[in-house]
């Protein structure tokens, strides 16, 4: 039987349903615009309870919205109506750590001889993986955190108050699809797989990208195809194209990886104004699955990531796109700015973005608000994570300005995804 691979055929729109639309109630009022948009997949960024250290990819409860947003019964009314409207509703799910707030780390952070214990990884010293890569290394000086109340110390990848999960204990792969099942069950299609090559840590490597991680991901997909139809895995995984790659494994890990490389390429593309700079990566990509795809963007909620570029690229772009150096993130390695922002607001260049977005091989994702062209945050003092610039509420009032507008950016954006639907379908 022949697989429906219509992931393959998507427009996603990435989106915080609170700044976008307040609540669930909300979103499903908003619909509408996302159908005239012509995306028809809808990419819902952290909605779980959570402290908001990290954007809510710090989880205190998976199986629950926060209080802002609602409640269950309106998350699924929600989903109910997307589908009633052709839309899919995928999920971030944050696989690698919890929230030192979640219950588990809660009970496992109070005794050494709390069942929760091992659901983490802990030290005596606070020496062991030397070689573990610390992204954060502007907010934290190490990735080992002291823990009071046990004398030792818990590992985490990313923020202090994100506590890594060790998924070298079955209890952990056991919790994760219980929360897969939950959503589920409510109407969710999919999920982003966050922050996926950090999941395993090894002594004598960087603790990323190995290779028991990819058997961990195998094995949440076999649970799924064999119990699930429909439901799709996107990976957010970084580092070489090779590497990006084997997320797709054999066709049985991930559905659909983001090509960050591809994403890099089209900025200097859109600098040097030679389209064949992107076209040569995209001819490098897609040795991949048959019943897989990229997931193509230009921006996200994240900085507009160039650690893997070559040096004199990343000098390159660093320098064009964000000359007075305000929105760093990380020193060099990185941009955090929306589309209108990098571009000057030069809607012929943001339209000129968006045309080769949807002209290259994939399926596209757009960050809410760079179709109507929203621009950067602003702070009376630079925020230390400067992705805070990128992650401002929708505006409605220009969208329906533009709405009415025949010749405005956002229907000539429209214009360009009702080709790309024309093409695909």
């Amino acid at each position: 039987m022949a697989q429906n691979l219509y992931w393959k055929n998507l427009v996603i729109y990435e989106v915080y349903a609170d700044k976008f639309a307040k609540d669930f109630k909300g979103m499903a009022e908003k619909l509408g615009y996302l159908k005239n948009l012509g995306a028809n997949c809808v990419w819902l960024l952290p909605h779980y309870p959570s402290p908001m250290i990290d954007g809510g990819y710090d989880v205190s409860d998976y199986l629950n919205v926060k209080k802002e947003l609602g409640t269950i019964d309106d998350f699924e009314r929600f989903t109910k109506k997307a589908h009633k409207k052709g839309i899919k509703v995928i999920i971030d799910l944050v696989l690698n750590h919890v929230s030192t707030k979640h219950a588990w780390f809660k009970e496992a952070s109070q005794s050494k001889d709390n069942p929760k214990r091992s659901y983490f990884i802990w030290s005596k010293t606070g020496k062991e993986f030397p070689r573990a890569l610390n992204p954060f290394s502007h907010i934290i000086s190490s990735n080992w955190v002291p823990n009071p109340a046990t004398g030792d110390y818990y590992f985490a990848t990313f923020y202090s108050e994100q506590a890594d999960l060790n998924w070298d204990n079955p209890e952990v792969f056991n919790e994760m699809i219980k929360i897969m099942d939950f959503w589920i069950k409510r109407g969710v299609d999919g999920f982003r797989l966050d922050a996926v090559p950090f999941l395993i840590k090894r002594e004598g490597t960087a603790c990323v990208n190995l290779p028991e991680t990819h058997q961990i991901i195998k094995k949440i997909r076999k649970y799924i195809d064999k119990n699930y139809s429909g439901i799709f895995f996107l990976a957010e995984a970084n580092g070489s194209l090779k590497q990006i790659k084997s997320y797709f494994g054999d066709g049985d890990e991930c559905h659909m990886a983001f090509h960050f490389h591809l994403m890099s390429k089209m900025f200097l593309t859109l600098k040097r104004g030679n389209r064949k700079i992107a076209e040569k990566i995209i001819k490098k990509s897609f040795a991949i699955p048959k019943n897989c795809q990229w997931a193509t963007f230009l921006r996200n909620h994240d900085d507009l990531t160039l650690a893997h570029a070559a040096d004199k690229e990343r000098t390159e772009l660093l320098k064009y796109y964000d000359k007075e150096g305000a929105y760093g993130f990380i020193g060099d390695k990185g941009i955090s700015a929306r589309l209108a922002t990098l571009l000057d607001g030069d809607e012929s260049k943001i339209l000129e973005a968006f045309k080769m977005l949807f002209d290259f091989p994939g399926s596209p994702v757009i960050y809410y608000g760079d179709e109507i062209g929203m621009r950067n945050l602003n702070f009376a003092k630079p925020p230390l994570d400067s992705r805070r610039y990128v992650r401002g509420d929708f505006d409605w009032k220009e969208a329906e300005k533009q709405t009415a507008d025949p010749d405005s950016l956002l229907n000539k954006i429209i214009a360009v995804i009702k080709n790309k639907n024309q093409v695909i379908k």
